[in-house]
């Protein structure tokens, strides 16, 4: 049984949330999963990674290389309940991150996008509620929901409105996730990510986000296509993105919210010109904004998480230019193993 969590922050806060506690993460073989695992192993608990090893997600086992004899890894889709009904039991956390994250998959598999990123996801409530109910839940949502923003920074309190089926989907997850804290008391807690980027990472093609199709690029020494570029985007770096989901984990003010979580705002265009300086030269072309993807594109988009810093102190401290450097420090001697 976890305990109740502390309103303290900082490094011991953590220590004292973490360590001898048991944690479940979904996705855990992925991108922000496998970081976090790396996090939470460091901080003393004891971490079990569930993950489908889906060959369009983001799961990668050179992501867990240097933890891979500290967790237990379960490979098993999120919505096979009977394997993971006992892989509950006992846990103090859980951090649900699995998904499917393509927006224009979502279009082309909209029934997939529902079973795994809701349907699935209520299930998984149904079994903490009945296996674990003291558990600590947070889960990965999205501003996908927020659609085209009607205006700049986008607070909590903006209309939701998905352009696309994988953020309905997920709009419909994370309203679960908190309607389980109201109803049935789970402590259940949503972080609204924007573009988060970093090591580990899907790089080989643009299921996760654009901007590893880039990175890969410039490290092949090749052009990176530019699409538009004038859009507005909101940048995370991955480690960022890990402190955010531990405070919200063990905060005892964050729990039954949903929050936005933020970075640095900049546009495409900037953000491309960022690349290249951290990698120390390439090139790309600009191209118009391909048509079938103008009609889930979001426009402009910059986050307001000051309600998240204000309950949790957290704030971002990576900054871009850095953030990059470490992108592409991480994959020039490992670029193999991602593509």
């Amino acid at each position: 049984m976890a305990s109740a969590p502390s309103n303290e922050t900082g490094e011991a806060a953590l220590i004292r949330a973490f360590a001898g506690k048991r944690a479940l993460i979904t996705g855990g073989v992925g991108f922000i999963g496998s970081i976090l695992a790396s996090r939470l192993v460091a901080l003393g608990a004891e971490v079990v990674l569930l993950d489908s090893m889906f060959d369009e997600g983001g799961a990668n086992l050179a992501n867990i290389a240097a933890i891979r004899d500290r967790v237990r890894v379960a490979t098993c889709d999120v919505r096979d309940t009977e394997t993971l009904a006992p892989l509950l039991d006992g846990q103090d956390y859980l951090f649900n991150l699995a998904a499917r994250t393509s927006h224009m998959g979502s279009l082309a598999e909209p029934l997939a996008d529902l079973d795994v990123n809701c349907r699935a996801q209520l299930a998984l409530l149904e079994l903490a509620r009945l296996r674990a109910p003291a558990i600590h839940i947070v889960f990965a949502g999205t501003r996908q929901i927020y659609g085209w923003p009607d205006h700049l920074p986008v607070d909590e309190s903006h209309p939701v409105r998905p352009p696309d089926p994988n953020g309905i989907s997920k709009m419909a997850s994370e309203a679960y996730h908190l309607l389980y804290h109201r109803v049935h008391g789970l402590n259940s807690v949503s972080l609204r990510l924007t573009n988060t980027y970093g090591p580990r990472m899907r790089i080989k093609d643009a299921r996760q986000n654009f901007l590893g199709v880039w990175v890969r690029r410039i490290l092949e020494g090749q052009n990176f296509e530019v699409w538009g570029g004038a859009q507005r985007r909101d940048l995370t770096f991955v480690d960022d993105v890990v402190e955010a989901f531990l405070l919200a984990a063990s905060v005892k003010a964050a729990q039954g919210r949903a929050f936005n979580i933020g970075g640095q705002s900049l546009t495409i265009l900037e953000l491309a010109q960022a690349l290249v300086a951290a990698n120390g030269g390439g090139d790309y072309t600009v191209q118009e904004f391909p048509a079938e993807r103008r009609v889930i594109d979001i426009g402009d988009y910059e986050a307001d998480d000051t309600l998240f810093r204000h309950v949790t102190g957290w704030a971002p401290t990576v900054e871009l230019g850095p953030g990059l450097a470490r992108t592409l420090d991480y994959y020039r001697t490992r670029l193999p193993a991602y593509l």
